[in-house]
């Protein structure tokens, strides 16, 4: 997977953590970071100790929103291979405060 794509420095390092299941997918985040799942609230910790590891970007079809907004093939464990997003919101001092994810039902034009 070609991780050139995200220009954003920050998402393109946590990106490569989730891919490889490396722990260092926590540091980029501030400690409590509000998270959304196709708009509903989630545990940040609580999800990814179980996705961490066994979910991952199998190809990204497109970058927005100068890197943070990610969308593409999506391997989700037991809930299948599908479309998402991810959407990434920097605090000023480089963290992740917030984590929006969700199914995508058509790629943004």
């Amino acid at each position: 997977m070609n991780l050139s794509l995200i220009s954003n420095k920050n998402v393109a390092k946590a990106i490569a953590a989730l891919q490889s299941g490396d722990e260092a997918w926590y540091s980029y985040f501030t400690e409590k970071p509000v998270m959304t799942d196709d708009g509903n609230q989630k545990d940040f910790k609580a999800f990814f100790s179980n996705a961490l590891g066994h979910e991952k970007f199998l190809h990204i079809d497109k970058v927005e929103n100068d890197g943070k907004d990610i969308y593409g093939d999506f391997n989700a464990g037991s809930w299948g291979t599908f479309k998402v997003y991810f959407k990434f919101h920097e605090n000023v001092e480089g963290k992740f405060d917030r984590l929006d994810i969700g199914q995508v039902q058509k790629l943004p034009s």
